[in-house]
This record gives structure tokens, sequence and C-alpha cells, in this order.
């Protein structure tokens, strides 16, 4: 996509692939209907045959701004509504949706990775998501549609936000205590802690360039001092960024195997 500046058919047959594991391709048979509450049908997705030229006018939609030229973030309400509606895929949709959400504002230069996380502002209100999707096809409520895909973006920016600042935080606090207290402090080291939520003897081998025997030291010591929490699984050793993990789950990590 980056080459080309594009955001294609095929990119998005490939991100469904890559998260379903198989290459089905569009699906054959007819899309999963939609029911309300009283279990009637509100909404059929198209039936296969129309899939094709269905998925070529949303490519088109997507990459030619004259067709509708609007703010990105408004085009993207529109091309995740479009998407969904169409439901080409056996299997996920609903995220490959969401994926294609943020690609799409990397495309315009919103983003410069693709960090932005909608799918939790989403998820977390799945019951409005459905009622104004279901709005635009019955009433063509499009208005309310954009304003709670625009009130999803602020709202999981501004959660980024908090997460990037307490990330660094916490980072920062880790980087002062490490080298106040302990002589093979490095920046590597802190990469290495804070590259994922745990660590192991390995990562920090490769990472500092140093041999088992000094990596396991090194967090062996970390560990005693509760910088890192040493988990034991099966035959490996993870060492936990504790405040890192809390940060990026909210939740605690998991218990030793017995």
């Amino acid at each position: 996509m980056r080459g080309s500046g594009l955001l294609t058919g095929n990119h998005i047959a490939e991100i469904q692939s890559e998260l379903e594991m198989n290459r089905a391709g569009y699906r054959k048979v007819p899309g999963t209907v939609l029911k309300n509450g009283l279990g009637h049908v509100i909404y059929t997705p198209p039936t296969p045959e129309l899939l094709p030229g269905l998925m070529s006018d949303l490519e088109r939609f997507i990459n030619d701004d004259e067709l509708f030229a609007a703010d990105p973030l408004v085009k993207m309400a529109l091309i995740h509504h479009q998407f969904e509606s169409i439901h080409p895929f056996y299997d996920g949709n609903g995220r490959t949706g969401r994926i294609i959400n943020v690609l799409y504002l990397v495309k315009e230069g919103l983003l410069d990775t693709p960090v932005l996380y909608l799918s939790r502002a989403i998820v977390r209100s799945k019951a409005g998501y459905y009622l104004l999707s279901q709005n635009v096809r019955e009433r063509d409520q499009w208005e309310s549609w954009v304003l709670y895909m625009l009130d999803a973006v602020e709202s999981i920016t501004k959660d980024g936000i908090a997460t990037i600042q307490a990330i660094k935080a916490a980072l920062m606090d880790t980087k002062h205590r490490i080298r106040d207290n302990y002589k093979f402090y490095s920046q590597d080291l802190i990469n290495n802690l804070f590259s994922h939520p745990y660590t192991k003897i390995e990562f920090l081998q490769r990472d500092l360039e140093v041999s088992r025997l000094t990596a396991t030291r090194y967090l062996d010591a970390l560990a005693t001092d509760g910088l890192l929490r040493k988990l034991k699984i099966g035959r490996s050793n993870y060492y936990i960024n504790e405040p890192l993990y809390r940060i990026l789950t909210g939740e605690a990590p998991p218990v030793s195997e017995p």
C-alpha cells in the first residue's frame, strides 16, 4: 500500500486472509443476516454474484478522490459502512473493516503508522454501532453515523495519547531506577524491556549481544528487586514488565503453571 499509495481490493482480501489464516476469498454463499431483538431479519447482505462488482466500486471510492471529495475522517466513516454492508467474506468482516479504517487514515496521511485502535471504541459501544448502521440503511441517516464514527476516533485518540504518556512515564522511571542502581544500565536494555510487555533471556542476549549467563544475571537481578516479574511457563522463563503490562491491558499477569 505504501508503494502505490492505494488501498485495493487485493489488499483487503489479504488482510482478511491473514486474520482468518485461509484464502477462501469472497463468500460463495449468502451472508449472515442481521436480526433485531425480536428475531426479525432487518438486513440481508448482497448475494455472492454481486460481491466482485461491489468491492470494485468500493475500491474506486477509496482511492479516487474525485468521486467524492470529503474530509478523510468523514470518508472513512462512509467506507466502513459500505464495506460492512457488503460483508464480502465468510468470516472476519468486522475485524477487516476496522483495520481498513486505520489503513485508510494512513493512506491519507492522518497517521504515520497504524496505531489507532478503533476496535476498542466500536466494540464497547456495539449496540449504538448496529443501531446507527441500520438507521443509515432504513432511514438514510448518514449524519448520525458519521458523528458516531468521529466520536469514536476522538475517544480512542485521547486513550492513545494517555497510553503513550503513561508508557513514557513508566519507561523514564525504570530508566532512572536501573541507571542509579546497576552497573549494567544501557539504553539497549531499556529498549528491550519496553519493546514488549515481557522479555526472555534469548531476547536480551540478542539485543545486548551478551552471553546467556550475563543476560540471565541481569534479568534475575531486576526480578529480585521487583523491577520485573519472573514467570516460568513450561521450560521457559518470562520476565514481565508489569507497569507496561498493566498500561496495555489493565489486567494482572497470568499466574505460573503448577
